[in-house]
């Protein structure tokens, strides 16, 4: 009871937070949430409305975030020990406050002494002009990160002579990327939120939208309201999938709104499993689109072969699921005449995730559910501005615009540019941290981000860190990373938000 109580009246409760939290900045606040764009999810979110339907449009996400952009700065002197913060949760860290100066800690030190930028600057600068390019890293957090943060980072990488610069979107969404691209020849997204509403299915895969995008439960609700099924496959039965109530609707609000039509209860990495066994039993019954097949797409042939190769016996054992489990999604399937197959981090942070995603775009092909209305893949992201960061070339392997690294690219980037890009393939994060745990990373400039948090194996990304010899922390509040102890030297620096940066800016969803 009261996990339904928390889940209704939640929204309500968020909205009471948020006002205490930004008592002191409440014309400030209230501008943000009127005339800026989401810093949570990346549904698109402009002010309190969207672009693709009518009416309030506002999340639990955003409300929390907003007081990042209110929020005082803290006083530094309690940083000159890190004893009592160490122990610190991510959320009390950053609930102390906004970083107001740059801090500087050396090896030895129990804490941060406060540095003037120009003392910073000739810190940096110092380092960088005795370090070889190759062995220089920059890495940025994705969520709230404009196009100009990322177009401006990139160059200065590549004009210090290094391509080694990612992003936390790449990480999430790479496989993704590289198993659209193999499959379709598109790396994003085949279709507009709002074939959601209206499909005769939406199949949600290793995804928790109540909880990482609630902004699209009121297209869920929308949708339900348009005779929409909604699927869940997942190992976990997520508890805001089942009910939600989205404030902005009155009825929903008032009533909740049943989301989830059936939950398929896979064991942990049975998605491939599952839905190889869910298209034998449509191959099987001849309910796949021949046409479709035929004259759209190729590889059929390979894809018949190995569902005859495995035997339903073992896709059960591989999937946790029983035979007649398959054979109910494959039900809801064959009725249907439009789908929208969405998916997120429990499919992709997977030891199999471009595989997963494969497979998933085959048996949306192998059914037509690709290229005409209400249907489509969508690989939805949870953070805003993330799909900014590979377009503005902040990723190792292609410079802006989509060009892939290589000599004749570098040379037109440098006729642009006026000075010479390298035209080697830089490292991606974890590589990165791979370099960093050898010994052979000197410098690593971070633009928000926690990589302890993001990344397998916390001891051994922490002595990759240790290792380092000057690591930059540029952020709007502390996190755990920033207090590693340093091998020579750590320094962090106080950042803008989106909404103090002078002239504006752009991001992309």
């Amino acid at each position: 009871m009261a996990s339904i109580l928390g889940r209704r009246f939640g929204p309500y409760l968020e909205i009471f937070k948020t006002l205490w939290a930004n008592r002191r900045s409440p014309l400030y606040a209230l501008r943000i949430l009127r005339h800026g764009v989401c810093d949570g999810c990346a549904l698109g979110t402009s002010g309190l409305k969207d672009w693709t339907m009518s009416g309030v449009h506002l999340c639990w996400i955003r409300l929390n975030l907003l007081h990042l952009n209110t929020m005082k700065s803290f006083e530094p002197s309690p940083l000159s020990n890190l004893d009592s913060l160490k122990g610190k949760t991510e959320k009390e860290l950053r609930m102390l406050g906004r970083v107001q100066s740059p801090l500087v800690r050396r090896r030895g030190e129990p804490g941060f002494t406060p540095v003037s930028w120009e003392e910073a600057e000739d810190l940096i600068a110092d380092k960088i002009s005795k370090t070889e390019p190759k062995r220089s890293a920059f890495y940025l957090v994705s969520r709230g990160t404009t196009n100009e943060t990322y177009y401006a980072t990139q160059k200065v990488a590549r004009f210090l002579g290094t391509n080694h610069v990612d992003n936390s979107a790449r990480i999430c969404h790479s496989p993704s990327t590289t198993g659209l691209k193999t499959t379709i020849g598109f790396a994003a997204t085949t279709c507009s939120y709002k074939d959601l509403i209206g499909s005769d299915l939406v199949v949600f895969i290793g995804s928790d939208a109540a909880n990482n995008q609630p902004v699209l439960m009121k297209y869920m609700h929308l949708a339900k309201e348009a005779g929409t099924k909604v699927l869940s496959i997942n190992p976990y039965r997520e508890p805001g999938l089942e009910k939600y109530w989205v404030p902005s609707s009155v009825r929903s609000a008032v009533l909740g709104t049943e989301i989830v039509e059936q939950h398929f209860p896979i064991k942990v990495g049975g998605d491939i499993a599952f839905l190889n066994g869910t298209m034998k039993v449509l191959h099987e019954r001849g309910a796949l689109n021949d046409r479709f097949i035929a004259e759209r797409t190729s590889g059929w042939d390979e894809v018949q072969e190995e569902l005859k190769q495995s035997s339903f016996k073992e896709l059960e054992t591989a999937s946790g699921v029983p035979q007649a489990t398959m054979e109910s999604f494959a039900d809801y399937l064959e009725q249907a005449n439009s789908a929208v197959f969405v998916w997120s981090m429990g499919i992709t942070m997977h030891r199999h995730g471009v595989a997963n995603v494969q497979t998933i775009a085959n048996l949306a092909l192998a059914l037509g559910f690709v290229g005409k209305p209400k249907c489509g893949l969508m690989p939805i992201r949870g953070h805003s501005g993330v799909q900014g960061g590979a377009e503005m070339g902040c990723v190792p392997n292609t410079f802006p615009g989509g060009a892939a690294v290589g000599s004749e690219s570098a040379k037109n980037l440098s006729r642009h540019w006026n000075f010479e890009v390298p035209d080697w393939p830089g490292s991606y994060a974890v590589d990165m941290i791979n370099q960093a745990e050898k010994g052979d990373l000197d410098f690593l400039y971070c633009v928000g981000s926690n990589l302890l948090d993001v990344l397998p194996d916390r001891a051994f990304v922490r002595r990759a860190l240790e290792n380092i010899s000057l690591r930059v922390h540029h952020d709007i509040v502390l996190n755990r990373q920033m207090f590693v102890e340093p091998k020579d030297t750590v320094l962090i620096l106080p950042a803008t938000t989106r909404y103090e940066m002078e002239g504006g800016n752009t991001e992309t969803s």
